[in-house]
């Protein structure tokens, strides 16, 4: 099985899920740093979709300044935009395999998906 996880090193979270991912037999792991390799806009909303959440619902607040600039008042397409724009602004991690896509907070929400 392959999964692919949108990743930041200096997540903790995103440093758990990857040590699930990497310790599961059988499991082909493929890493995003999605702040070095960004999003791509259709990207994130395919990823937010398919795990389930609304753009808002997928907003990273802690350590951005989504607040300062009004982010959590946009329309979903304006948050897509942002994101697309500015990876930071996604929570992390996404975890994608071909049985679906899991926003891994926590990290053990992955086990739905291997």
């Amino acid at each position: 099985m392959k999964a692919t996880i949108w990743h930041n090193p200096k997540c903790g979270t995103s440093r758990k899920t990857l040590a699930i991912l990497e310790e599961t037999p059988g499991v082909e792991v493929e890493v995003i740093d999605y702040l070095k390799t960004p999003y791509t806009r259709a990207k994130v909303a395919q990823l937010i979709a398919d795990a389930g959440l609304t753009p808002h619902e997928a907003l990273r607040l802690m350590g951005t300044d989504a607040e300062e600039r009004g982010l959590p008042d946009m329309s979903a397409d304006a948050i897509l935009d942002e994101m697309a724009a500015n990876p930071a602004y996604v929570n992390r991690p996404f975890v994608e395999t071909d049985k679906g896509v899991r926003f891994c907070r926590p990290q053990d929400k992955v086990r739905d998906i291997l």
